[in-house]
């Protein structure tokens, strides 16, 4: 049995943070591909390493805002887009989550620090600027569109999806060299086809004959899933909806109360980890234009309906994935059509999964896991 090379240098520090489970995903499928490259990896919620005060205000703010006043969180986003240089209050906060941060880094001696999301480059800038300006640090993009906040000078490299990605970053200044569009990474089972739609089925215990159209609202469940699985009433009972309601228990119960008055099957799951066996064995899937769900979707060439995107980046993220063909985006009052026509036009669906396998990126992980090992 041919043995694993093991290396002897510091392992790959992952900084994500705990808003939503996207960065996390990203950062795992990179670090999956590390490990089978024999390099050892640790994921960390880089906001435990935040003033507790500023930590707790971010995540539950940007969740209470995009619950409930989602166009000011859009607002926020715009405006902070067209700020040149960072203001005294995130300056601080990098600062002092650079701080804090020493003790990990010095504990781990990682050769490489990646991260994946916007506020964790943020801190590792800092920490290079004031602690160790030779620690390689990589920044992986995980949306359609790059934010200002991801951009600074002493970040060694970036990876991000789209060719207009990498233009903005040239525009603000980082070389050429560093950026290299790799796209978003994800775990490579979505792409996999080596188990057939009827048996992932078989396993799930969803029905062989009538199309599974699934519902998801992202690791948070948010969005308007319940009224998403009210606007489906009119298909009638030839279908079977799956919903993922992530780790909101409240949705869950509404929309199991909700789908009491519906005329097709629903089924109603919490945060489950094997997203990918539901995605390989749907038609079509309905969801918020999230950055790695809408990835996932393209490496499982799952038909995509998006509805009700954030402001900011998911705008962003539904506007690139329509004019690309790989996604349909209906008015709130069109969604059942839009997926009827995707349930029962072949050639409609054809083009969606077309489009898909032209922009999906499968082997993102795999391409940047390599160019984190070149940093070693």
């Amino acid at each position: 049995m041919e043995k694993r090379a093991v290396s002897l240098l510091g392992p790959v520090l992952f900084l994500s943070a705990r808003v939503g489970v996207g960065h996390t995903a990203a950062a795992d499928a990179v670090r999956s591909e590390l490990a089978a490259r024999g390099i050892p990896g640790e994921t960390v919620d880089s906001y435990r390493y935040a003033a507790a005060l500023f930590s707790k205000v971010v995540s539950d703010g940007y969740i209470g805002m995009v619950r409930t006043v989602p166009n000011v969180y859009g607002y926020i986003y715009d405006r902070a887009e067209r700020v040149k240089e960072a203001g005294g209050f995130r300056v601080w906060a990098a600062e002092f989550t650079a701080r804090n941060l020493q003790s990990l880094i010095t504990r781990m001696k990682p050769s490489v620090v990646v991260c994946t999301h916007a506020f964790s480059c943020n801190a590792m800038s800092a920490y290079k600027r004031l602690y160790n300006p030779t620690l390689p640090v990589v920044g992986v993009v995980t949306d359609f569109v790059v934010h200002p906040f991801w951009i600074y000078e002493n970040v060694d490299a970036y990876a991000v999806a789209t060719p207009e990605m990498r233009g903005a970053l040239i525009e603000r200044g980082i070389e050429p060299e560093r950026i290299r569009v790799d796209g978003i990474p994800v775990d490579m089972r979505f792409a996999d086809r080596s188990r057939s739609r009827d048996a992932i089925r078989r396993q799930l215990r969803l029905p062989l004959d009538r199309p599974v159209v699934l519902v998801m609202g992202g690791g948070l469940g948010l969005g308007p899933v319940s009224g998403t699985i009210r606007a489906l009433a009119p298909l009638g009972p030839d279908l079977t909806v799956v919903v993922i309601g992530g780790r909101n228990v409240r949705l869950q119960r509404s929309v199991l109360e909700a789908a009491k008055a519906f005329p097709y099957e629903t089924r109603v799951l919490g945060f489950v980890d094997n997203v990918v066996d539901y995605m390989l064995a749907s038609d079509v899937l309905v969801t918020k234009p999230g950055g790695l769900t809408t990835s996932e979707a393209l490496s499982a060439e799952l038909p995509m309906i998006l509805v009700t995107p954030l402001p900011g980046q998911e705008e962003r993220n539904a506007t690139y994935l329509a004019q690309c063909g790989a996604a349909l985006r209906p008015s709130a009052g069109d969604v059942a059509k839009a997926v009827s026509a995707v349930l029962h036009d072949p050639a409609r669906a054809a083009r969606l999964r077309t489009a898909a396998a032209r922009v999906r990126t499968p082997n993102a992980a795999a391409a940047i896991a390599d160019r984190i090992a070149r940093f070693r």
